[in-house]
């Protein structure tokens, strides 16, 4: 008899779940008959900010809209220079680069985030903006990080696409800084059933800007502002995700629970764990190990049935995109070294307890 593979990442678990409402609401927006920026749109804008603990939240197509756009109303672009990390996904450079700014990168914690004591001496007469990452689901070093941007006068910007409901210091992700960017890319934890994303803020002369820059630059129809973009969140992909909004916090316990057991039965020499920083929680996006022997735990893992991802193979600033900035093999070498060892295990809701051990059994026997 063969054995089912396991997957590094199930979606059809997490709708399952939850079937019966997620076809309730999607026909329920079909018959509405109103299908872009209407009633599901503001309703999932509302519950949202209320959940991440924003005055606003605007819905907007994608995450790297949702970065580019942050920095577009920010005014940042040709000359300016943004402070970010070096192990991110690349969506997060693009944010910056889209706008002609320039990435200037930070080496990595211990726990994949922006190391707090490292962003200082980047600083310049042209740095006008810090953007952080909430990696994998962790929150962030906030306190240094925002005391920091305030005694430079530097803006503000959190990458949250991995870590909706994250904390630290008991404070939410994306309400930090001047804005909080989002994606709900169906493999995050608040999950659309397509390509959605969202910013929020508490400055309404900021959410203003997004709300008209999304939709062509115009406040009222015909009537343009500026010229802007064709970025709004559908009100099919909005339903959805209030559907799933409303289980977030017991679909987050259920993953916490599966990490917990990770983290208490992985039990190997060659295999470094995820650490969690003191203040902060993880809502586990990923369950990210490290190992120095990493393709041969990938091949050995395959051979047993069981899928993994790396995130991220490349860093950005060696990636083909950004050869023009100049850098080489070896100037970021924690970045480097963290994306030769990363590895991403499985883990997905639905996610059965004999998956879960047949992942730690193959791992502790490697």
């Amino acid at each position: 008899m063969t054995v089912e593979k396991i997957m590094p990442n199930r979606l059809d678990r997490g709708f399952f779940m939850y079937q019966e409402e997620f076809e309730r609401k999607a026909l329920e927006v079909l018959r509405s008959g109103w299908y872009v920026l209407g009633n599901e749109v503001s309703q999932f804008e509302k519950e949202f900010a209320s959940y991440v603990g924003s005055k606003h939240c605007v819905g907007l197509a994608s995450g790297l809209d949702a970065l580019w756009i942050a920095f577009r109303v920010l005014g940042i672009g040709k000359g300016d220079e943004v402070i970010v990390q070096g192990n991110t996904y690349i969506a997060s450079v693009m944010g910056i680069t889209i706008n002609g700014a320039t990435p200037v990168f930070v080496e990595p914690d211990e726990y994949f985030n922006m190391d707090a004591s490292k962003i200082e001496e980047k600083i310049t007469s042209r740095t006008k903006a810090v953007l952080v990452v909430h990696l994998y689901g962790q929150a962030s070093n906030m306190g240094p990080i925002t005391d920091l941007c305030r005694r430079h006068g530097l803006r503000l910007v959190e990458d949250c696409a991995q870590s909706h409901g994250a904390k630290f210091g008991g404070k939410t992700t994306g309400t930090f800084g001047d804005i909080g960017c989002f994606s709900f890319y169906p493999s995050k934890n608040l999950g659309a059933f397509g390509d959605a994303g969202a910013i929020t803020t508490d400055s309404d002369e900021l959410a203003e800007k997004v709300r008209v820059f999304r939709n062509y630059g115009s406040e009222k129809r015909y009537h343009n502002k500026i010229v802007g973009a064709n970025s709004r969140l559908d009100e099919m992909q909005a339903g959805l995700l209030r559907v799933r909004l409303s289980h977030l916090d017991e679909l987050a316990a259920e993953k916490a629970r599966i990490c917990a057991r990770y983290l208490r039965e992985l039990h190997n020499d060659k295999i470094h764990l995820p650490e969690i920083r003191d203040g902060a929680t993880h809502i586990w996006h990923q369950f990210v190990i490290r190992c120095k022997e990493r393709d041969a735990l990938i091949k050995y893992l395959d051979e047993k049935g069981i899928g993994t991802i790396i995130h991220y193979p490349i860093p950005p600033h060696l990636s083909e995109a950004y050869s023009y900035l100049g850098m080489k093999e070896g100037s970021l070498p924690i970045t480097e070294r963290y994306a030769g060892e990363v590895l991403s295990i499985p883990l997905y809701n639905g996610m059965t307890e004999e998956e879960q051990s047949r992942v730690i059994g193959a791992i502790n026997e490697f």
